[in-house]
C-alpha cells in the first residue's frame, strides 16, 4: 500500500482542497475530474506510475459521486430500465479502459475528445432550450441497447483517461435519450459511480490508498454542496455549469496537445 512518504504536506493540503472543489464539479454535471486529474499529476512525485495516479483519483472520485448519488435518488426518480443498462455497460467499458491504462498513450485519445467536446459546447450554446425538459425517444429493447452503448463507450473513456466522464453522460443521455438535465444528472451519477468501482476493482494493487482516503473526504463534502444547490437551482443552473465546464475541458485538452508538439 503507498503511503503519504515523500509527499509534501502543503501538496497534501493543496490536493485535499482540489478534493472538494472537483466533487462539486462533479455533483452539478460532472467534469470534476478535469480538476482533480491534472492536480494529482502535477502534485505526485515525477516517477509516480500512471496506475497510480488513475486509481487514487478514483478513490476519491467514487466517495465523493456515490454521495452525491444518493442525495439525488432522494428526491429523483430513477427509471431503472435504461438506467441499469447504462450502468451495467459503463461499468464494463470502465473496466476495459483502465486496462488500456499501461498499453496505449493517452495523446491518442485527446483530438478525438476536443472534436467532440467542440461539437457538443455549439450545440448546446445555439440551442437554449435543449435539456431544459424531457422528451424521450426511444421505449424497449432500443432504448436498452442505446443506454448500454452509452455506457460502454463512455466508460471505456472514464477507465482509460477520465476528465469530462460525467460531463460526456450527461450530454449523450440528454441528447440520444431525451432526458432533461436534472434526470440526465442522477443517472451520470449512477454510471460514474459503476465506472469508478469497476476502476477501483481492477487498479487496487497500484492505489495510493492514504492520500485516496483523505481527499475522499473532502470529494464527499464538495458532492453533498454540488448535489443540492443542482436540487435546488433545476435544469437551467446545470445548463450553465454544463457550459463552463466543457468551455474549460476544451481549453485543458487544447493545451494538452500543444504541450505534446513543444
Amino acid at each position: 500500500m503507498e503511503s503519504l512518504a515523500g509527499i509534501s504536506p502543503w501538496i497534501v493540503a493543496g490536493l485535499v482542497g482540489v478534493a472538494f472543489v472537483a466533487g462539486w464539479v462533479d455533483a452539478v454535471v460532472g467534469g470534476g475530474g478535469l480538476i482533480q486529474l491534472p492536480a494529482l499529476l502535477l502534485g505526485l512525485p515525477a516517477n509516480t506510475p500512471v496506475a497510480t495516479i488513475s486509481g487514487t483519483n478514483k478513490i476519491s472520485s467514487f466517495a465523493g459521486t456515490s454521495t452525491a448519488t444518493a442525495t439525488y435518488l432522494r428526491t429523483i426518480r430513477v427509471d431503472w430500465r435504461d438506467t441499469l443498462p447504462l450502468m451495467g455497460g459503463a461499468a464494463i467499458g470502465s473496466a476495459i479502459g483502465a486496462r488500456l491504462v499501461t498499453l496505449l498513450p493517452k495523446e491518442w485519445f485527446t483530438p478525438f475528445v476536443l472534436v467532440a467536446l467542440l461539437v457538443v459546447g455549439g450545440y448546446l450554446w445555439r440551442r437554449p432550450q435543449f435539456g431544459l425538459e424531457s422528451h424521450l425517444r426511444h421505449t424497449g429493447t432500443g432504448l436498452v441497447v442505446r443506454a448500454a452503448a452509452i455506457g460502454l463507450g463512455v466508460g471505456v473513456y472514464d477507465g482509460f483517461l477520465g476528465p469530462g466522464t460525467g460531463t460526456f453522460f450527461v450530454i449523450l443521455i440528454v441528447g440520444v435519450l431525451g432526458h432533461g438535465f436534472l434526470a440526465a444528472s442522477s443517472r451520470a451519477k449512477l454510471a460514474n459511480v459503476a465506472t469508478n468501482l469497476a476502476a477501483i476493482v481492477t487498479l487496487a494493487p497500484h492505489i495510493n490508498w492514504a492520500l485516496g482516503l483523505m481527499m475522499a473526504l473532502a470529494n464527499v463534502t464538495g458532492g453533498l454542496t454540488g448535489a443540492r444547490m443542482a436540487l435546488s437551482r433545476g435544469n437551467a443552473f446545470i445548463r450553465k455549469v454544463l457550459l463552463v465546464v466543457v468551455a474549460v475541458l476544451v481549453v485543458r485538452l487544447s493545451y494538452d496537445m500543444v504541450a505534446q508538439f513543444r
